[in-house]
């Protein structure tokens, strides 16, 4: 029993570790940047690996889901005549949910991996030391461009996510009979400005949770190789956790009681 309370207990302090870690690293970059040197030129190298790197594998999840949504839902909606609304339930939960998390969870295991990996080898090899030596402030120099990009690229892949979902779902009904007019229609009744811009708000909280988290992690990295690949497993989890966690926090705020 009291080794079940110290296993909790301590994972209980490892979360609230990381937790101030990655509360103080935010506070810094935010309230440094301006004054800090940091290279303008690796930005368009991190939105490369943000966002175009990672188009393929949003098209396709986010294709499937929208047509696994289709799966599920259309039998249930013509057997209660309401076809005509299925277009629009499809893009609903796209536009609000799925699409924000899905590409967040893409970024997370795709880029904040490569992201942890990365900054917790300049840790381990002393690199980041070297730039402090030359007088430049590591957290921001290294982790600003990984956080803009992530700030910049993970909205715009989740609208493309969005487009790609919802065209997912049609194709599957309109095999199945259902009209291109009805699809778009309910659509335009369903669906509103304020619905996209909500998946667009949580799009830009999982962008910065999971380049800070990634940073956080690579910063804290220690114990050479092992220490690098155990850095980068937390980044994937601790990203994706907190994800989640968000997504229903900021779901209850957006979109609770709202029909």
């Amino acid at each position: 029993m009291y080794k079940w309370i110290e296993i909790l207990g301590k994972a209980v302090v490892s979360f609230l570790d990381l937790l101030g870690w990655i509360a103080s690293l935010a506070t810094h970059v935010l309230v440094h940047w301006p004054l800090a040197k940091w290279d303008t030129r690796a930005i368009a190298e991190q939105l490369e690996r943000v966002g175009v790197q990672s188009v393929f594998m949003v098209s396709v999840i986010s294709a499937f889901t929208g047509m696994v949504m289709a799966v599920q839902t259309l039998d249930q909606f013509l057997r209660f005549g309401a076809s005509r609304y299925i277009g629009g339930v499809i893009a609903l939960s796209m536009v609000r949910e799925m699409s924000p998390v899905l590409t967040g969870i893409v970024v997370a295991g795709r880029v904040g991996s490569s992201m942890a990996a990365e900054i917790g080898t300049m840790k381990v090899t002393e690199q980041l030391d070297a730039l402090r030596a030359f007088g430049l402030d590591e957290y921001v120099f290294v982790g600003l461009p990984r956080i803009l990009a992530s700030l910049i690229m993970v909205p715009i892949l989740t609208i493309y996510s969005m487009v790609v979902g919802t065209f997912g779902g049609y194709l599957y009904v309109a095999v199945r009979g259902v009209h291109s007019l009805m699809f778009r229609d309910s659509i335009r009744i369903l669906v509103s400005t304020y619905d996209i811009n909500g998946g667009l708000i949580k799009s830009l909280v999982f962008g910065f949770v999971i380049a800070i988290v990634a940073c956080a992690c690579g910063f804290r990295a220690q114990g050479g190789a092992k220490g690098v690949g155990e850095t980068t497993t937390l980044a994937v989890v601790w990203s994706n956790m907190f994800i989640l966690i968000l997504n229903y926090m900021l779901s209850t705020v957006l979109f609770g009681g709202r029909v």
